[in-house]
């Protein structure tokens, strides 16, 4: 692709139509718990012109092709196609490819098995993408936990303690953005670009975005645009995730250093400080020498400091935290912080490299 021709299509980013069709697109695996309300929510839009939901199926553990194919079955404007991978950003490439094909729709708006939609959220999309001129659109992800740890992950998910002020973790003023959270987009200019990058199995939609803004393309943030997100609802499973996340970080900086942001930075940094700070502690014991010890000890007793009062601030928000969970916070920010950045000090893995279920 040419940056001329990418130029192209967005001399012309106003010509959506009255009725502009809208393909909703989605990889899922092992999502049973949540599927059916995140593809309801979908069905459910009040968008005046043509609906399409497009879900790419990985290979699941539980309940999830069954559920999937019984939505399919009793709605036509839900289409199944096959993700035998489970790749997220293959996955997502053969729903838009799919769309391309099937409807030829000039809009195509992400979704997740773990989200939910407002009923206006694709009419609010369209609109932007016209009143703007950008390529994408994207709004808040807003956590929302039904269990002790769930809900303590949504509260530390959306705090700037937890994983960093970006606007659609914390909100802010509409305007430019570097990235949008899953996002709605002109189907041609994702074309353009050559879609998500299948050999990213995180980060993929950073790195959208990051492709689209290169190539002349404004992204928006618009806070009014507001999306449920359904967190892990285990202090494991939020390890898993956040360790993986920081492998694949690490691999977006090796490929490509510009990238490299404080907010990506800061948990490698925090672990590798930690890391030196036991090890001077350590040394201090094993010496009897009490300087060296104390000296280990400031940084270990900052952070834990840091987290208790962020965990006190965060907790005490509107609406107030339920008392189990806010004694699991500081336990769920620590998890966060500790994994991201242990995960982007060991790098990618030859089994997380492969391994699409984190």
């Amino acid at each position: 692709m040419g940056d001329a021709d990418l130029a192209e299509v967005l001399r012309h980013t106003e010509a959506l139509p009255d009725r502009c069709g809208v393909t909703v697109v989605a990889c899922v695996r092992d999502e049973e718990a949540y599927l059916e309300a995140a593809m309801r929510s979908v069905l459910a839009q009040d968008h005046d012109g043509e609906l399409r939901l497009v879900v790419a199926v990985g290979p699941s553990r539980d309940a999830t092709e069954r559920i999937a194919a019984g939505l399919a079955a009793a709605d036509d404007r839900v289409v199944l196609v096959d993700n035998p991978t489970g790749s997220r950003s293959i996955g997502l490439n053969l729903a838009i490819e799919h769309a391309d094909g099937a409807d030829g729709h000039p809009v195509v708006l992400r979704v997740d098995g773990h989200t939910e939609l407002p009923p206006g959220y694709v009419r609010r999309c369209v609109d932007l993408l016209r009143q703007t001129g950008a390529v994408g659109v994207g709004g808040v992800m807003s956590p929302v936990g039904t269990g002790t740890v769930q809900e303590a992950t949504a509260r530390a998910m959306s705090h700037p303690a937890g994983i960093g002020a970006a606007s659609f973790h914390v909100g802010g003023d509409p305007g430019p953005a570097q990235t949008v959270y899953l996002g709605a987009f002109r189907r041609e200019a994702v074309r353009r670009v050559g879609g998500y990058d299948p050999t990213l199995f995180r980060a993929e939609d950073w790195d959208l975005c990051l492709r689209l803004r290169r190539a002349g393309g404004l992204l928006w943030f618009d806070p009014a645009l507001v999306v449920e997100y359904r967190p892990r609802r285990t202090v494991r499973a939020v390890a898993k995730q956040f360790w993986r996340t920081g492998m694949w970080r690490r691999e977006v900086v090796r490929r490509d250093p510009s990238t490299a942001g404080l907010r990506y930075l800061a948990p490698p940094v925090l672990v590798t400080v930690l890391g030196m700070s036991v090890l001077v502690g350590a040394a201090g014991l094993l010496t009897a020498a009490p300087v060296l010890t104390a000296v280990g000890a400031v940084a270990p007793a900052g952070y834990l400091l840091g987290v208790l009062a962020a965990t006190v601030h965060a907790a005490t928000r509107r609406p107030r935290l339920a008392a189990r969970s806010a004694l699991v916070l500081p336990v769920v920010l620590m998890t966060m912080h500790l994994c991201w950045g242990a995960g982007f000090v060991r790098g990618l893995t030859a089994r997380a490299a492969v391994d699409h279920r984190a």
